[in-house]
Order: structure tokens, then C-alpha cells, then sequence
């Protein structure tokens, strides 16, 4: 009888938490709707579209820049070659304040400017910040041997080397732009692309990004080389058994199947790498929702070379399968792990 008479305010109990529950399940299928483009608001703002793009092109003198900037002024962009680095910004807020006449924009920037080097990287991080802009930098890079061709075949001096050799001009130049190489959101070789070939991968980039409102980056890195500072959400990987202590594993990397294979093994490996993928689904349409254009996801093991590329590896493909999101992978510390 005690029980009986107990059994009513927890029924109340119950289905108010029920009601609770069913609130949140609401909340969390607009948001995967938002996610997937199935909301019924009618056409997107601007800004929840990812905001107007302002692509910035850069990399190796050689590599096809010039080639690069025509295209995208073919396909509709407006284009400025060589614009100091400083007046960055004040394009970008000009473009903002066009009130439609530019909806998109694309920009060189490269050695020829004396400042770029030391004020690049920061002006564009300020970019990543602004609201209604959708910054994309793009490296051009290409062979040793294609950039030597042609600059042999253009008959002009090196930018870096007017004195010296070509080809050390190129290495002195592929050395100082490496850190602004690893900022980019897409690295492009050059070396066996004809101006037809540029021009149909400019076309697929767009189509590509108009499709995708969310670019993933899944960014490897070692702990002992230093914790990522433009990851969004950071994961330590390092409870995971080490492939570097089995002798026939240790100088490869998690690119190999070997690791692959050593990893999946273990079942407490599996089951972190399944709830890694689970969780990474979730959160997903909370970040478009928000506007949220670009993701970076670190992941984390001591030196960047097994269990971290491993991981970011196996996550590429079912996160590409998202239709709401483009992914990239990007292993920072493997050359030097």
C-alpha cells in the first residue's frame, strides 16, 4: 500500500522528465536538420552559409599563381595579384560592405611583398575571425625539378636568388614559407597541371564549398613538438598501446597497415576510436548550427608518428561521409617524428 501511495508523485516525476527528455530530443533533431540542410526556414543567410568567401592564393614562385588567379576571375571572383599585406584586412572589410556587389574574392600574396613573411600569419588569423567572411588559403606548390623547368623556360631570375641559382632560390624559399604552408586549408601540386587541369580543379573547389558548410580538419600532432594552437577541440591519444615499442613497427607510421592493424586489435583501442567517430557526428550540427565554417580536430600521441595519424586516418572516411562537411587530414609533426 506504502507503495502505491508513493507511485503517483513519482509517476509525475517521471514524465515530467520525460517531457524533459523529449525537449532535448527536439532540440538535438533540429540541429542534426539544420545539420543535413533539411530545416524548413527557407533559404540560408549569407552568413549561415559560411559567409562570403575570400580566397587568398600564395605559395612557391613558379607554382602557377598567376595561372590560378585568372581562373578564378573567369569563374567570377573579384581578383587582386600582389596585394601587400597590410591592406588585406581593408579589402576583406570592404568586400563585407559591398552590399552585394562583391560576393566573392580571391587575392596573391607571396614573397615579392617584403612584409609578408612576418605579418602574414597573423593578419590571416584575424580574417578566420571576422564575422560574415570565409577566408580559404590555398598553397600552390610544386617539384623541384617542375619549378626549376620553368624558370628556365620564363628565362627570369628567382625572387629570393637574383645572384644565386635557381634551385636555391627555390629550397631558401620552400624553407621560409613552411610555416604559412601549414596554415593552409587547401595544398595544391602543381607539378603535372596543366592551366586547363588548374582551371577545372578552381571549378570543383567551388562546387566542393558551396556544398560543404563545415570543412574538417583532422590534425595529427606529437605532444613533445607542442599542443596545436588553432585546434578547436583536442584529443590525448597516448593511453592507447604504442606501435613504437614493437621493434617491426617503430619506424613506421599509422599511415601503414601494419599500425592500422596493431591498433584495431586491441579492444580498448576499437572502442575509443568508435566513440571518438560517435561523438565527433554529434557535435558536428551544434557547430554549423552556430555558423561554424571551419572544425579543427587535434588529435594527440607523444611524437605524432603512430597512434595519432593512425586515428585521423580511420576517422577521414566516415566523417567524409557527412554531406553537411568537407574533411581534410593534415599530419604536422610526421616529417620530423
Amino acid at each position: 500500500m506504502h507503495r502505491a501511495e508513493r507511485k503517483g508523485p513519482d509517476a509525475d516525476e517521471r514524465q515530467a522528465r520525460r517531457e524533459e527528455g523529449e525537449g532535448l530530443k527536439t532540440h538535438r533533431q533540429e540541429l542534426a536538420a539544420q545539420g543535413k540542410g533539411l530545416g524548413a526556414r527557407g533559404k540560408e543567410s549569407k552568413s549561415r552559409r559560411g559567409g562570403t568567401p575570400f580566397i587568398v592564393l600564395t605559395g612557391l614562385s613558379g607554382s602557377g599563381k598567376s595561372q590560378a588567379i585568372r581562373a578564378l576571375e573567369d569563374l567570377g571572383y573579384f581578383c587582386v595579384d600582389n596585394l601587400p599585406t597590410t591592406l588585406i584586412p581593408t579589402l576583406a572589410k570592404l568586400s563585407l560592405r559591398a552590399g552585394g556587389d562583391i560576393e566573392k574574392v580571391a587575392i596573391v600574396v607571396d614573397v615579392r611583398e617584403g612584409g609578408f613573411l612576418s605579418s602574414f600569419p597573423k593578419i590571416f588569423r584575424k580574417l578566420r575571425k571576422m564575422p560574415r567572411l570565409t577566408p580559404i588559403l590555398i598553397f600552390l606548390e610544386a617539384s623541384h625539378a617542375a619549378l626549376v623547368r620553368r624558370f628556365s623556360e620564363t628565362r627570369r631570375p628567382h625572387p629570393l636568388a637574383p645572384d644565386r641559382s635557381v634551385s636555391e632560390g627555390i629550397r631558401d624559399e620552400r624553407s621560409r614559407l613552411n610555416v604559412i604552408r601549414e596554415m593552409a586549408d587547401e595544398i595544391v601540386d602543381t607539378s603535372d597541371m596543366t592551366v586547363h587541369e588548374l582551371r577545372q580543379f578552381f571549378m570543383s573547389l567551388s562546387r566542393d564549398r558551396a556544398r560543404a558548410r563545415l570543412v574538417i580538419t583532422l590534425l595529427s600532432f606529437g605532444y613533445k613538438h607542442g599542443v596545436p594552437v588553432d585546434a578547436d577541440l583536442v584529443f590525448d591519444v597516448r593511453c592507447l598501446p604504442n606501435p613504437h615499442f614493437v621493434p617491426t613497427l617503430r619506424r613506421r607510421t599509422g599511415r601503414d597497415r601494419a599500425v592500422s592493424e596493431f591498433m584495431e586489435r586491441d579492444p580498448a583501442a576499437r572502442e575509443f576510436m568508435d566513440r571518438l567517430e560517435e561523438y565527433l557526428r554529434y557535435v558536428v550540427p551544434f557547430y554549423i548550427a552556430e555558423g561554424k565554417s571551419y572544425l579543427t580536430v587535434g588529435i594527440g600521441c607523444t611524437g605524432g608518428r603512430h597512434r595519432s595519424v593512425m586515428i585521423a586516418e580511420r576517422l577521414r572516411r566516415p566523417l567524409a561521409g557527412l554531406d553537411v562537411a568537407r574533411v581534410r587530414v593534415r599530419h604536422r609533426d610526421l616529417a620530423h617524428a
